[in-house]
């Protein structure tokens, strides 16, 4: 077992597109995976990409609708987006630490990759499950949450999100 540290914003290997995943059955992706199922774990967290562990890699690990025993796995993931419909929500990051944010997401997508014995994986999403997809696969594109943010009057600490969250009222439509 390996907890992995989590890179921060402004950290280099967060600002940049991740390189594909040649073979993943390598020893050091499946060590990776196994690294950050451990870490994400560990820290209870929703989603977990490579380059959050300062590993360049188009890999993600996330829970689609709930926290489970175990989560997807998605090596070298497309996402098409089904329908033109947004929908804002809030989001936090371990990458961006004491923060939440009001984010422009796909209310519905189609996400495709592979899977950890290399199978291929196809699936549609919406809600939570798709907005969980999109932002763990935007860090394989070198993009934090912050990034999407049309409104940055919606970025606040958690601290205050605690007390104030049910006062805030979000703008109906979506930029």
């Amino acid at each position: 077992m390996a907890i992995l540290k989590i890179a921060r914003m402004g950290h280099p290997v967060l600002m940049k597109p991740a390189e594909p995943v040649a073979d993943p059955g390598a020893p050091e992706i499946v060590q990776l995976v196994r690294d950050m199922i451990d870490t994400l774990e560990d820290i209870g967290g929703r989603g977990l990409a490579a380059p959050q562990v300062h590993v360049g890699k188009r890999l993600v690990i996330f829970h689609a609708e709930q926290v489970t025993a175990t989560p997807d796995i998605l090596i070298n993931p497309v996402i098409e987006p089904l329908g033109d419909e947004m929908a804002l929500g809030w989001e936090g990051c371990l990458s961006v630490p004491g923060l939440r944010g009001v984010v422009p997401r796909w209310r519905r997508i189609r996400y495709s990759g592979l899977d950890f014995d290399g199978r291929k994986v196809e699936r549609e999403a919406e809600d939570m499950h798709a907005r969980v997809v999109q932002h763990e696969c935007d860090h394989l594109d070198g993009v934090l949450y912050p990034q999407r943010m049309p409104d940055l009057r919606y970025l606040i600490f958690e601290t205050e999100a605690k007390h104030h969250l049910g006062q805030i009222v979000l703008p109906e439509d979506v930029d």
